[in-house]
């Protein structure tokens, strides 16, 4: 049968398409045909010994004193870090039992000197956090740095570097988290970690790889205030720009020595909302919001600028 131009054209054409497999899916092809799938979210793990009750710390206890920092490894018995009067990283307090607080050895001679004390990991951390030194007492733990210590009842903090001080505490999804900051120069920067891992901190000069969410009043020498997700430099962040011609109240500057009452909430499990003063700064509904095992514990942090917070109340909601 002499095969018309039409059908020869469509024989073709079905011939070369299973040859090359590039065809077009139909308006009903499978999934499987639609190209490639977008990656899943996250899996979600719970949290275990989630806190059930409110959490309130003043800091009001004897100033930390200056003590001096050794490299680990140099002094066996407290691991590097020797404080005024004697006092040795070992007595400066290792946490609540069901966070078990390690000092960071970064080479093989920290590591040994630490020996089998160094058993008391917590959650199979990556990175040990850092003896809970400078006063801070059991609750709170400084992540490889000595740089945050009491001062005249406050946590006070300067060139930390964005190595935080974390709550030894287990927050739940929806919770409300207050506290006062003040700013002891001109330079602003005032950072708190919510919902975060607990353990972490900066492992390079930018801070791109946070495990929590970042609320920055006066970040980047007082010139900007951030709410943002993972990578405080991200493009998805929320920021307000600084102008000191603005009626706004929400892009003034932090003013040295000015105490300042945070909020930060989130109620319905994805929306964080941070206010200062009263005045309501960002809310950030989040498709793939921070919670549960790894995303459940608050910090604060700073770069260099002096920093003091005070009045720590966490409320589960």
């Amino acid at each position: 049968m002499v095969e018309t131009a039409l059908v020869k054209a469509v024989r073709t054409g079905l011939l070369a398409c299973a040859a090359l497999a590039a065809c077009v899916p139909t308006g009903n092809a499978p999934p499987y045909d639609a190209g490639p799938t977008p990656s899943s979210a996250p899996t979600y793990k719970p949290s275990a010994n989630v806190m059930t009750a409110p959490f309130e710390d003043t800091f009001d206890r004897p100033d930390a004193g200056e003590g001096t920092w050794a490299p680990f490894g140099a002094d066996a018995s407290s691991g590097g870090l020797v404080l005024d009067g004697g006092a040795t990283a070992a007595d400066a307090g290792r946490g609540d039992a069901g966070r078990g607080l390690l000092a960071t050895a970064s080479d093989a001679a920290g590591d040994a000197a630490f020996g089998d004390a160094m058993a008391l990991s917590f959650d199979a951390a990556p990175e040990a956090a850092a003896p809970s030194a400078g006063g801070l007492g059991p609750n709170w733990t400084q992540v490889r740095t000595s740089a945050w210590r009491i001062e005249g009842g406050k946590l006070c903090v300067q060139n930390a570097k964005n190595h935080g001080v974390w709550l030894n505490r287990t927050l739940p999804v929806n919770a409300r988290i207050e506290f006062d900051a003040t700013a002891h120069s001109d330079d602003g920067d005032i950072k708190a970690e919510l919902w975060g891992d607990g353990y972490s901190a900066a492992t390079g000069t930018s801070y791109t790889n946070a495990s929590s969410y970042l609320a920055i009043l006066g970040g980047w020498k007082n010139t900007t205030h951030v709410l943002a997700r993972l990578n405080e430099h991200g493009g998805d962040r929320k920021a307000i720009m600084v102008d000191k011609d603005s009626d706004d109240p929400r892009q003034r500057a932090v003013m040295k020595g000015q105490t300042y009452h945070f909020k930060v909430e989130r109620t319905d499990g994805k929306t964080v909302k941070w206010s200062v003063d009263g005045v309501d700064y960002f809310s950030w509904t989040d498709a793939l919001p921070l919670a549960g095992h790894g995303h459940d514990h608050f910090g604060f942090n700073e770069w260099e600028a002096k920093v003091c917070f005070d009045n720590v109340k966490i409320t589960p909601l």
